[in-house]
């Protein structure tokens, strides 16, 4: 047996379920993303939220749940109106913003984008190669400035 037995059992200590305090701050967050582009969200997104936050279900199952429930529905006015889009979309945020460990490095930047947006945009996670602009309705369709294509990777 080793005589230094704490850093023996230092190993074992894993980063683990956020606290509920920190899962409603998380949820709060990716739903007010949402808000800002507009978006609603449902009943059934925030009665998974609920479970989640309790520790009923783990945000991994959240996000599962979350993404079968609506790849079942047929209701094409909530499709048409984003409502989907978002609800889909609302857990991956969530996640992240849980998420401890964390790395500021444009690999982590860009494993964010194609975590957030894989089912969303073909080029998720890659680098844009053109210049953008979004109207923003909290900007009354104003856009915000973006970095120019070409100068991301430096930016970065």
């Amino acid at each position: 047996m080793s005589n230094n037995w704490y850093e023996d059992l230092n190993e074992y200590i894993k980063l683990g379920e956020p606290k509920p305090e920190e899962k409603t701050v998380a949820w709060q967050t990716a739903i007010g993303l949402q808000a800002v582009d507009g978006l609603t969200t449902s009943e059934y997104l925030l009665e998974t939220a609920k479970e989640n936050i309790e520790g009923k279900i783990t945000i991994k199952e959240a996000n599962a749940r979350i993404s079968n429930y609506y790849e079942e529905r047929s209701d094409k006015h909530a499709i048409e109106t984003g409502s989907t889009v978002a609800v889909i979309f609302s857990g991956r945020p969530t996640a992240l913003v849980s998420e401890k460990a964390f790395s500021f490095t444009p690999a982590a930047w860009m494993s964010i984008h194609r975590y957030l947006f894989k089912d969303v945009f073909m080029h998720a996670g890659e680098i844009r190669t053109y210049n953008i602009s979004k109207n923003e309705w909290v900007l009354n369709g104003k856009s915000v400035f973006y970095a120019s294509y070409d100068s991301i990777p430096m930016t970065m």
